[in-house]
């Protein structure tokens, strides 16, 4: 499909010559002879670029760039003028240009220039659905009392820094809670950095989180930036926090107590400004009996402890989720949304979901891939194992 570029000048000539250049260049081309006419060909089109003189009867470029930015924001503005000079050019982009050419415009820098507008407004459209995406992950579906009680600590704590130790069988979303926390907090324009405690060798964790310098051991070949820097003004989430070795807990305790840590092979301290928020499916307290976990660590970490249950314990939130995943699963596949029987969600309520939310969220795409355009009690039938 052609990218198209809306190009506003009060010069004819002008117009006609950029026109001709870009199409030849595989752009679809629209042309506005003053800023009043580009603001309205703006609000009613879709432009993947603008092009903009400055110099303009009734409405010059500058007016038109934050007429236009307060319209449709994402669209980038490449400004050109042969009045030109250094502070006219700050001025454009201090208002949301992408970049500012003089005339004449050197063909090879201006289509590279806005090569790079679009590539950049590309990018900013995958990071919106992105962040739209994982915002939508991190959504706490269902009204059933264990889930509410949840919603209200978490309304509670995350605008605080205090550690949360989050509990709960695999699969019953307690990344979600995590995201949520962070989501709600005062550090939400900060990273979220996740590691798996369990997915990581003990011989490695100590370098994961604390990073390394390089020749610390033999494949140390660089630097390496553990994931408590990287969370540095954010949250590290630490899951599955009961499978770290014991070294490795003691290291997690020093620089929770002190706010530093150090690389492995390195002396110097690096302090860091860290929440932690833990989370494990194993009792801490029986492992701190089997000497497997610090009752010390175990203290510094719950000091906000939420426990999320399993989906066999809140099965009237079982028809939200249902509707909540056939939504998310029929958008990420770029499908219309199936529908589905009242027998069949009563049949799913009957499950016996040891798998969890992320048992449920797997069927329901069988479901949706497998089933034809409503999803009934048949299809529960023939595609899910009942139990």
């Amino acid at each position: 499909m052609s990218q198209t570029i809306l190009i506003i000048d009060d010069e004819k000539a002008i117009r006609r010559t950029l026109t001709d250049i870009l199409s030849f260049e595989g752009f679809t081309i629209d042309e506005a002879a003053d800023g009043a006419e580009g603001i309205k060909k703006i609000k009613e089109n879709n432009y993947d670029c603008i092009l903009c003189d400055i110099k303009m009867p009734k409405m010059d470029g500058m007016e038109v760039l934050t007429a236009a930015r307060e319209e449709k924001p994402d669209i980038p503005f490449i400004m050109i003028s042969g009045h030109g000079n250094i502070e006219t050019a700050v001025e454009a982009v201090k208002k949301g240009a992408f970049d500012f050419i003089s005339k004449p415009p050197d063909l090879n820098r201006l289509l590279i220039t806005i090569r790079n507008a679009m590539d950049k407004k590309s990018l900013v459209a995958e990071t919106k659905q992105l962040r739209k995406r994982i915002s939508r992950g991190a959504e706490m579906i269902g009204d059933s009392e264990g889930m509410q009680k949840i919603k209200d600590t978490i309304a509670k704590v995350a605008p605080t820094d205090a550690r949360v130790l989050v509990t709960g069988e695999n699969g019953v979303g307690k990344e979600m809670v995590a995201r949520r926390i962070h989501e709600l907090s005062a550090r939400a324009n900060g990273p979220l950095v996740e590691v798996n405690c369990a997915a990581i060798p003990s011989e490695l964790i100590e370098s994961e989180l604390f990073g390394h310098e390089k020749g610390s051991f033999t494949s140390a070949i660089k630097q390496r930036i553990g994931k408590f820097e990287q969370a540095s003004g954010g949250t590290l989430f630490l899951d599955e926090i009961g499978d770290m070795s014991l070294d490795a807990q003691a290291k997690v305790l020093r620089a929770l107590q002190e706010g530093k840590i150090t690389r492995v092979g390195g002396d110097k301290e690096i302090k860091v400004d860290v929440r932690v928020i833990a989370a494990t499916n194993k009792d801490l307290m029986q492992e701190v009996e089997d000497k497997k976990f610090r009752l010390d660590l175990y203290h510094r970490l719950g000091v906000i402890l939420i426990h999320v249950p399993s989906l066999n314990d809140r099965k009237d939130d079982i028809p939200a989720l249902i509707k909540h995943f056939l939504q998310d699963i029929s958008e990420e596949y770029k499908q219309s949304e199936k529908d589905i029987e009242d027998a069949a969600v009563e049949a799913l309520q009957k499950y016996n979901w040891t798998g969890n939310i992320r048992e449920l969220r797997n069927v329901v795409e069988r479901l949706i891939i497998l089933s034809d355009k409503k999803i009934t009690k048949k299809d529960i039938d023939t595609y899910i194992l009942l139990k």
